[in-house]
């Protein structure tokens, strides 16, 4: 038995159960009766929690019974996570508390064609411009900013809070893989502490980077494949190459997974497939409650399935593909026509794999959500009549364009709580 990761586990437990409390917070014996726990057991657990600033008591509630019990609630801003969507052209960093809560975003313009040096710099300007930033806006300031917080970085020596040195920061990423315990990444020094400091005060810690962008790609190893139209990415391991220029733990996956994980975490019931239409088109799917990757992480190539043999050329070498054929026709303003289309994608999908819902987002579903809402429904009712079953619901997925950058930074923070992630 390994004893670290049963600790793991059950501090896990009682985490995700003090962050669905909310506020109102619950008490240790409610811990033990839904964890299946001892009372000793939560007690030790809550204690370390409280410890390192986790959690907090809430005041008390009167019992049935004896004196009132003392209730405990999650400390969101004890720790934070940042969400990467990585797209073609643009992007896009959310910083999130324990709670996925945003509170800080920006967003640059961006050519994934521009080579490995300059989307890795863009990306860590991103970042840095997020923990020193906050609020909404955009990067702008500049590489010298990035500079500034890797020197700042330097001095310091750490990040305060949650940071405890390199050591710590390893063994931290470990625990986050399931090794350890609880999943909370402690802070490397130099670099990374630079980033930690870019939260107020530097106190609260900065747990990781999860990153989104176009497959396919090794989600395991963190290494780039052939991504649709830009060749020039397979190979590249991803994951290494962010990690030495940030200092922090990252973890990288697809957009569509990143986004599925999200909706997941934020209540999002049962299987459903998650279609992302904007400059590509992928697949997020969660089976059972628990994302989809595949054996070897390269499930979700939904844009590349081919519909039509002899039709037009897509950037991946195929003919006919539900992206080349549904981007065609976004290009030339018939949405009616994309819309059908991507409900024929949908509907074998549907077929193969009997999901609850579909779920619609990408820049191009949110300019125009109704008629891709109405237009893929319109199809799925058709296929429902031909079968004789109900037909399957269609909707806009929850939290618009900024999907993909907050499940990225549940890549991040699912681990922490025992839910899928990184």
């Amino acid at each position: 038995m390994n004893l670290l990761a049963l600790r793991s586990h059950n501090a896990a437990l009682v985490l995700d159960l003090l962050r669905t409390a909310g506020d109102e917070g619950i008490s240790r014996l409610e811990l033990a009766e839904r964890t299946g726990l001892t009372p000793q057991a939560v007690s030790k657990i809550t204690a370390r929690l409280r410890e390192d600033g986790l959690a907090a008591e809430a005041g008390r509630r009167a019992s049935t019974g004896g004196k009132p019990r003392t209730v405990l609630r999650l400390v969101p801003e004890a720790g934070h996570a940042v969400g990467v969507h990585l797209d073609r052209d643009e992007v896009r960093v959310v910083l999130v508390d324990l709670r996925g809560t945003v509170v800080g975003e920006r967003r640059a313009a961006l050519d994934l064609g521009a080579g490995s040096e300059a989307v890795l710099g863009a990306v860590r300007e991103a970042v840095a411009g997020v923990l020193r930033g906050g609020g909404d806006g955009t990067s702008g300031q500049g590489t010298a900013a990035g500079e500034e917080v890797s020197r700042e970085g330097r001095s310091a020596g750490g990040c305060e809070g949650l940071g405890r040195g390199r050591a710590e920061g390893e063994a931290g990423f470990r625990r986050r893989r399931g090794e350890g315990e609880a999943g909370l990444w402690r802070g490397p020094g130099g670099a990374g502490a630079g980033l930690g400091q870019g939260l107020a005060g530097g106190g609260p810690g900065l747990l990781g980077v999860g990153v989104a962008l176009p497959g396919p790609l090794d989600h395991d190893r963190g290494v780039l494949h052939r991504v649709t139209g830009f060749p020039e990415w397979d190979g590249f391991p991803l994951r290494d190459a962010l990690a030495e220029r940030l200092g922090v733990p990252v973890v990288v996956d697809k957009d569509t997974n990143a986004a599925a994980l999200g909706l997941a975490a934020g209540g999002e019931r049962g299987s459903f497939a998650y279609l992302h239409l904007g400059t590509g088109l992928g697949a997020g799917l969660v089976i059972g409650g628990s994302v989809h990757r595949g054996a070897r992480t390269g499930a979700g190539e939904f844009g590349h399935q081919v519909i039509q043999l002899d039709g037009p050329p897509c950037t991946c070498g195929n003919r006919g593909c539900v992206e080349a054929l549904c981007l065609a026709a976004v290009a030339r303003g018939d949405l009616d026509e994309a819309a059908r289309v991507l409900g024929a994608g949908a509907a074998n999908l549907v077929g193969l794999l009997d999901i609850d819902v579909v779920l619609l987002g990408g820049r191009t579903v949110a300019a125009a959500p109704r008629v891709f809402t109405d237009g893929v429904g319109a199809v799925l009712l058709a296929r429902a009549r031909r079968t004789g079953q109900d037909a399957v619901p269609v909707r806009v997925a929850a939290g618009g364009d900024g999907t993909v950058a907050v499940g990225a930074a549940q890549l991040v923070l699912g681990p922490v709580f025992g839910r899928g992630g990184g």
